[in-house]
């Protein structure tokens, strides 16, 4: 297995994580207040949301083959 896709599974795995940490902290009580005033979540929430779906797309990237330095 190439190094490339070993990165790239790290980085699906821990985007997974962020976006998942990100959608549970959606549901704490100061996003909950945040969202019903403003229409939006806080700023660390979105930031988790966004980096995870990011590092997700970078991962799945990574793992496709095909690509420069990725052997078939």
């Amino acid at each position: 297995m190439s190094s490339n896709r070993i990165i790239g599974i790290v980085f699906l795995v821990i985007g997974v994580g962020l976006f998942v940490f990100g959608m549970n902290a959606s549901n704490s009580a100061a996003d909950q207040i945040s969202h019903t005033f403003t229409g939006r979540f806080t700023d660390g929430t979105t930031w988790y949301i966004l980096g995870g779906l990011a590092a997700a797309v970078v991962g799945v990237v990574m793992m496709l083959p095909g690509g420069k330095g990725h052997s078939a």
